[in-house]
């Protein structure tokens, strides 16, 4: 049925289709059903091999490949149903405690006075008895600010068995923080203080990687006494071993909007230089067949190693598979075919853990390794030069074109930008890169930490070149937001435009432009509700208030958040770009303002048709004229208001209470206009309130 050089590219896609389709339904029933299924299907396939000549098999070819398909469907559905650690019987959420016993299974992040990390639980505690318990939780634990406590992978704890569910996105366009940690298998998360935390036992993680994880410790601490520069100290630790340091958000930015953000991930452009060095080191060993055996068996070592060392993320253990077939290969005289070696590593990731086929990094690097194998060949045959230095430029350059065509899609959907110099800044960023990479691993080996000055050097120059080229006039495109159809769409555009230019398929490449015609018309439809919409939305926040009232692609905000507060940035922004909005005018409530068709005075808001009765302190002393109408009342800053002071002569049929109420007055305020017929909408760890007006 399937050709040998590609049996993992052709199994990957029924794999790949039964991990998406069941991780939207995780239930034990389907569990069941699918083991069935699978042991049928297997049995099946088994029978017919034995029974192959016996039976003439070989005339229904076509029935296997449908029976080959739908099993490693199963497959794929069955393994990530397994890893689901929440439909485990044993699952910590299912079995009441006073107290769970759980281990530190990752390096313990602190931001401030506050550390986070991840837990796998132990066992639980009912009545001082000890039972087993399964599954992963969040843990962020406030540190005392006298004598903290520390943490680190491995480390045995006991804590009280007070948690919650992990909240989902209140906000539109908010990050799906519950989505992405149930990609990591965990639906669970505690806060506690650092008086609730007993530590038991230390060491009780997996050996390897607690070695793996001090090692990185200690390089990183090197990297600190040899670099002065915080910028390049962070850019350093995170280029070479993968250590999330706190870079600036002007770094960030520069590298984002070049296009080569790829840089300070550890992928496997850093895996193939690390092989490259090691190829040279040891040369000695190319003395004969076995010494060669002993080098590869050293190389493949030393690179999973240094993966270990990064953190085992995605690319870096794609790039491990790939160069670890690939040298075995070679060292036992075997052809590889790139589509089946790709997928290979691809099939034997999410065997191991399912849900990576969410996980962001993991997509993009198998898609741009896929550009280069497929497309950078066909762009590098356009063009040809005798010179070599030329040839080598184009040749890069079609490695960079590759890459950044095929993930194009993809990155906008995610990163909702498009840098407009990524050709420019990865050709330059590329030499830069490769002399950062050697001095990064040669100032950690003892003896040659004099050459961390040159080390620092380079990484300030590449830094300050990519904010230049960041700063110039349209460096990037951002604010591009596309939904899920768009993406489809402009997807199976660019494959079909490419494959059509391959085959010089005129039909094709027809339906490449029309699928593109339907991408754009979608995006003007969008456009085209952006200037014409008029609505308002008030913001779910923790302790903040916040609304935006969007005529167009203009917006008046209403908030005591401003532009650089981390809660601006991850609610309110969000929702405003998905929006178009590009024009902001901040205000807050203490100050009257008229901007356009918004007006706010004494305490009342008018936007259009809307009209809405702010009750706050600023209240106090204001007149409000009798018979009024109102669309709704807003109630902030934990007002003491009585409604017995608005009189009967104000109507209005909605209440809306934001997040600077406390909990216990929500509660009161909640209950008294419940009782007056009113509709009341929490703000509070609850989804935004959203008003659509009419033209």
């Amino acid at each position: 049925m399937f050709k040998s050089e590609y049996v993992f590219a052709r199994i990957l896609l029924p794999f790949l289709l039964g991990i998406s389709v069941f991780y939207f339904f995780q239930t034990r029933a389907n569990l069941q059903v699918l083991a069935v299924t699978f042991v049928v299907v297997l049995l099946s396939i088994l029978f017919l091999n034995a029974a192959y000549k016996r039976l003439s098999i070989y005339h229904y070819k076509g029935t296997i490949g449908v029976l080959l398909f739908i099993l490693f469907f199963n497959l794929g559905a069955l393994l990530c149903l397994l890893h689901n650690e929440s439909l485990n019987q044993s699952y910590f959420a299912k079995t009441p405690c006073s107290y769970l016993k759980v281990w530190v299974n990752n390096e313990p992040q602190q931001s401030g006075n506050v550390v986070r990390f991840k837990a796998k639980v132990l066992s639980g505690y009912r009545r001082d008895k000890p039972i087993r318990l399964t599954g992963q939780m969040l843990i962020s634990v406030r540190l005392d600010s006298i004598k903290p406590i520390k943490l680190s992978y491995g480390d045995e704890i006991i804590i009280p068995a007070r948690y919650t569910d992990v909240e989902p996105p209140y906000n539109p366009a908010e990050f799906d923080f519950k989505a992405w940690l149930g990609s990591q298998n965990i639906y669970h998360q505690a806060f506690m203080d650092q008086d609730h935390v007993v530590v038991s036992k230390s060491n009780v993680g997996n050996p390897i990687i607690k070695m793996a994880l001090n090692l990185s410790e200690r390089q990183v601490a090197k990297y600190r006494r040899l670099i002065k520069s915080d910028e390049a100290f962070a850019v350093a630790s995170t280029l070479i071993l993968g250590y999330r340091a706190n870079l600036s958000k002007e770094t960030l930015s520069a590298y984002s909007k070049t296009g080569t953000i790829h840089a300070l991930s550890v992928s496997g452009a850093h895996v193939a230089i690390i092989y490259v060095v090691l190829d040279f080191l040891f040369f000695f060993l190319n003395k004969n067949r076995a010494l060669k055996m002993l080098k590869l068996l050293l190389i493949c070592t030393l690179i999973w190693g240094y993966a270990l060392l990064t953190g085992l993320s995605p690319s870096v253990v794609r790039a491990a598979i790939m160069i670890t077939v690939l040298i075995l290969a070679k060292g036992l005289s075997k052809k590889t075919n790139g589509y089946n070696v790709l997928a290979f590593s691809a099939f034997c990731q999410l065997v191991y853990n399912p849900f990576l086929i969410w996980d962001v990094g993991f997509q993009l690097s198998y898609l741009a390794v896929f550009g280069l194998i497929y497309l950078q060949p066909k762009i590098y045959k356009l063009l040809y030069s005798e010179h070599n230095w030329i040839d080598k430029l184009w040749r890069f350059t079609a490695m960079s074109l590759a890459a950044q065509v095929v993930t194009f899609p993809l990155s906008i959907y995610y990163f909702h930008q498009f840098p407009l110099y990524f050709l420019f800044a990865n050709l330059f960023i590329a030499i830069p890169l490769v002399l950062m990479m050697y001095l990064g691993i040669v100032i950690l080996i003892p003896l040659f930490g004099f050459l961390a000055p040159v080390f620092e050097w380079i990484i300030n120059f590449t830094n300050a070149v990519l904010k230049w080229i960041a700063s110039l006039p349209y460096a990037s495109f951002s604010s591009i937001w596309i939904n899920l159809p768009e993406f489809t769409l402009l997807s199976l555009s660019l494959s079909l435009f490419i494959y059509a230019l391959e085959k010089f398929n005129k039909q094709l490449l027809f339906s490449a432009l029309f699928l593109f015609v339907c991408y754009q018309l979608l995006v003007l439809r969008d456009d085209l509700k952006a200037f014409h919409q008029r609505k308002i939305i008030f913001f779910s926040l923790r302790k903040n208030y916040a609304a935006a009232f969007i005529n167009g692609k203009e917006a008046v905000l209403i908030s005591d958040l401003n532009k650089e507060d981390k809660n601006y940035t991850f609610s309110v922004e969000p929702a405003l770009n998905q929006l178009q909005v590009n024009k902001i005018s901040f205000i807050n409530t203490k100050k009257d303002n008229i901007s356009g068709h918004f007006i706010l005075k004494n305490n009342q808001i008018a936007f259009f048709q809307y009209k809405i009765l702010l009750l706050d302190e600023n209240l106090k002393g204001k007149k409000i004229n009798g018979n009024a109408t109102f669309s709704g009342i807003w109630l902030s800053g934990n007002t003491k208001f009585n409604f017995a002071n608005i009189g009967t002569d104000i109507k209005y049929k909605t209440a809306i209470i934001d997040a600077t109420n406390k909990d216990y007055r929500i509660q009161t305020l909640k209950k008294e206009l419940h009782n007056n017929g009113v509709e009341v909408h929490v703000l509070k760890k609850n989804k935004a309130y959203l008003v659509q007006l009419t033209q």
